[in-house]
């Protein structure tokens, strides 16, 4: 067994973002790269970025990148002597480190004993305590009935947190304020963590209201040596999962990062760790603060400590991983910090329907570049999102001088991002970056929760943008139509007669915008919507699009044509219009009809109605996950179920037909 010794080649045991991060790291740092697939990512960008890739199985991650076995395969036929975790997956899995150093090879990252006493949140927590490190008062025992957690919770005082005691990402965790939400709570908590990391074992801590995320990172050496690099806020959050992370924290001073610092030290000295790590804490408004868990790993939000320290801690990880001391003291590393880095985390999901994950075709990406931006990222144009893995695409980091220098580079940064084919928060981050709160420093974990709970955005096209997206349908047809034939383009809005407006029906989500479209003579047209007419003349077409002028003003528009609809970018805003002029009448709204179809790609985890049963409306009546996240499925009708298509554990598409309810007769 081998817990360092010098490897020339990597494998990295991950996909997506983080899996091109790790290679394109190593691959700076001299060492050759291996990559492995499964069968949805064969033409990923991660697959072409590495010297080598190894085919690991079918789709799903539980046949792929969740088998040992496979990845240790994989190194051996490629001579990889060192394998990579990553994030997520196997990361923090010590049967997983264990078999890398049974095989001879090297693990970089912890030694198996410190990812088992960290990696259950129960376990850790009673280490930390006996180290002395401050922790959330709650319940971490072996007790895990019903009736005990929901009892240990009444001892501690609502409200709580139901939280899983292995695993992260903010899955199988509740936060519960009433006592009649006690026992649903850990029932569904307990049944995401079994479906998430196999295990269903649970804690129960008080709850922290108006506090603070922050995280310290360490790192450590196998010559004794650790340290911290200062925190990182990750207090912007949705369902307990980061969307917004930055270093430093605007809550934090000299003397509060000292102390933190030295508590997160504390922490991975108690278990011997060796490599990077993240110590979470709870940061209450009094200043106090409560550990909440360790992460055994490499974190998503890593990037915004290497901008504002000036490290690379992957290239931290290889050193470390062949014995290496740390590169930095702790001296050097307080005195190295410079300005201020936030990231966000780009996520195929829809923040207008539930934050559903979307899978598809992305027809059009591309990053955002400038000063102090940074971008990682797996997306190509042209690539699919599958439903097998995590809904996040891409991390947009910016670094300024300052925080607002960092923020307002964001927000450019953000505008300046194209996503077409499938819906993203692009917006939704941009709205969370621009809020007066948020410019301001002040957020806690309630933020999101607190100023965008039922209106995710607060920006939604008006008559211009459909106008514009009338233009952008009227420009593709006429242009094609002048290739087919072989006209001049000079022919482009051309008349005998007198000029009648184009009317067109187009549909933004279930909201119609009737526009009319009168074309001009060299590049005029006139938009008209609820009877505002607004005229503006097309000055240039251009690859992506075209740009007009209004008012004296140049504007940029971004257009990608999607079968019976277009995507549109405009004013840093991305819209999909389905065209609806010549559509036929529309039938009756989804489900009325007591047909329960997939709203995504994804996995059935329950059903919980038998043929027969008699349902109630808003009733749930199936779970589906995707994107490791669960939905509960209803229907808006009162009947008896007719059939049932679909298991617990059948992969449904979406739309698919999951089962039928018979309505009542009205």
């Amino acid at each position: 067994m081998n817990k360092t010794q010098r490897f020339s080649k990597v494998l990295v045991a991950n996909r997506g973002e983080i899996a091109v991060r790790l290679l394109r790291g190593a691959r700076k740092a001299g060492y050759r790269t291996v990559a492995v697939y499964a069968d949805a990512d064969r033409d990923a960008l991660h697959v072409r970025e590495a010297d080598q890739a190894v085919h690991i199985g079918p789709s799903p991650a539980k046949e792929s990148y969740l088998v040992i076995e496979r990845i240790l395969e994989a190194a051996q036929r490629s001579g990889a002597e060192a394998i990579h975790p990553g994030y997520g997956f196997l990361s923090e899995r010590a049967e997983f480190a264990r078999a890398v150093q049974a095989a001879g090879l090297v693990f970089i990252g912890p030694d198996p004993d410190a990812i088992e006493a960290m990696g259950n949140k129960s376990e850790s927590k009673r280490r930390m305590i006996a180290a002395e490190v401050p922790c959330v008062p709650g319940y971490q025992g072996d007790d895990q009935s019903d009736d005990t957690l929901a009892a240990e919770a009444h001892a501690v005082g609502l409200p709580v947190m139901v939280k899983a005691a292995a695993g992260g990402g903010g899955r199988g965790m509740r936060l519960v304020h009433d006592a009649d939400q006690l026992l649903p709570a850990i029932r569904s908590a307990r049944s995401e963590a079994e479906n998430a990391f196999g295990s269903g074992q649970l804690l129960i801590e008080k709850a922290v209201m108006n506090a603070r995320h922050v995280e310290i990172q360490v790192f450590g050496d196998r010559h004794g040596n650790v340290v911290h690099l200062g925190e990182r806020d990750c207090s912007v959050q949705r369902r307990n999962q980061k969307v917004v992370e930055e270093a430093p924290s605007p809550a934090v001073d000299p003397s509060l990062r000292a102390r933190m610092g030295a508590a997160a030290v504390a922490a991975a000295k108690a278990v011997n760790y060796v490599g990077a790590g993240t110590v979470e804490f709870m940061l209450a408004a009094d200043g106090a603060f409560y550990f909440l868990e360790m992460n055994t790993r490499l974190q998503v939000e890593h990037p915004v400590t290497e901008c504002v320290y000036g490290v690379d801690l992957v290239a931290w990880q290889l050193r470390v991983a062949q014995g290496e001391t740390l590169p930095m003291s702790q001296a050097e590393i307080d005195d190295s910090a410079l300005g201020h880095a936030i990231e966000v985390r780009l996520c195929a999901e829809d923040p207008l329907a539930d934050d559903l994950p979307q899978t598809g075709r992305v027809l059009h990406w591309r990053a955002p570049m400038g000063e102090g931006v940074r971008v990682d990222t797996y997306l190509t144009s042209g690539m699919t999102i599958s439903p097998y893995y995590d809904s996040m695409q891409a991390k947009l980091i910016a670094w300024g001088e300052d925080r607002e220098t960092a923020r307002t580079r964001l927000l450019a940064a953000l505008s300046d991002t194209t996503l077409m084919g499938v819906i993203s928060n692009k917006d939704y981050l941009a709205e969370l970056i621009g809020h007066p709160l948020f410019a301001a420093g002040g957020c806690t974990t309630g933020f999101i929760a607190e100023h965008f709970a039922g209106r995710q955005l607060v920006v939604a096209p008006d008559g211009l943008d459909a106008g514009l997206a009338a233009l952008g349908l009227y420009l593709g047809d006429t242009e094609a139509l002048a290739a087919e034939h072989g006209l001049p383009t000079e022919m482009m809005g051309w008349h005998s007669s007198h000029a009648t407006p184009l009317e067109f029906v187009l549909r933004w989500r279930e909201q119609d915008f009737a526009v009319d479209l009168a074309v001009g003579v060299d590049g005029h047209f006139e938009i008209t919507y609820d009877d505002v007419v607004m005229p503006i003349r097309l000055t240039r077409r251009t690859e992506e699009g075209f740009q007009y002028l209004r008012d004296g003003v140049t504007h940029t528009v971004k257009l990608t044509r999607d079968g019976d609809g277009i995507w549109l970018e405009h004013a840093g805003r991305t819209w999909r219009w389905v065209d609806r002029t010549l559509a036929p009448a529309e039938g009756p709204a989804a489900g009325s009809d007591g047909r329960l179809l997939a709203h995504s790609d994804g996995k059935v985890v329950a059903v919980h109605v038998a043929a027969g049963d008699r349902v109630e409306k808003g009733q749930t009546l199936a779970v589906l996950e995707a994107m490791k996240m669960e939905f509960q499925l209803q229907l808006p009708v009162t009947g008896v179920v007719e059939s049932i298509s679909v298991a617990p554990g059948t992969q449904v598409r979406n739309k698919q037909l999951l089962l039928v309810v018979t309505p009542d007769a009205r």
